[in-house]
């Protein structure tokens, strides 16, 4: 199998109050952790749409390179109000003059860094059962106000 078939699910845009962060430190890894709490966001797609909910973060570790460990958790409600549980782990890196962009809250273009997620579900409603057996991936980009994802799953 040379080809991986995708479908597009939905587009997700998380935001966040980045000068509340907690800069835990260097932990015994070597790496710098923090942690940033979602402050709320929007998802749209085809089969789902709603709103994130205050109430995760990004728990991620930043490497001496300038790279990211993404470790995200997040509650989504969709518009017909069932909760979804997603996570997400990834990796963001770019040239040092475009993390300096990120670090300072502004926007940078998708195409000027790597920003790739594997997300998966969790959720109870019986109409959205079908989320807890697929794999997506995301793909990211910095914007001012926060950061969207555009998240196909893996056919």
């Amino acid at each position: 199998m040379d080809t991986i078939n995708v479908r597009s699910l939905m587009t997700m845009t998380a935001w966040a109050d980045t000068s509340t962060a907690n800069h835990i430190g260097n932990v015994p890894a070597g790496y710098a952790r923090r942690v940033t709490f979602v402050t709320g966001g929007t998802f749209e797609g085809e089969r789902l749409r709603g709103r994130v909910l205050p109430a995760g973060g990004d728990f991620l570790i930043l490497r001496p390179d300038g790279a990211m460990h993404l470790d995200v958790r997040l509650v989504l409600e969709t518009d017909q109000g069932e909760l979804i549980y997603i996570t997400y782990v990834g990796r963001r890196y770019a040239p040092p003059e475009v993390m300096a962009r990120y670090v300072g809250s502004e926007a940078v273009d998708a195409d000027a860094e790597y920003f790739r997620t594997l997300v998966q579900f969790e959720c109870a409603s019986p109409r959205l059962l079908w989320l807890n057996n697929l794999m997506a991936v995301g793909f990211g980009s910095r914007s001012a106000s926060g950061v969207t994802y555009r998240i196909v799953e893996i056919l």
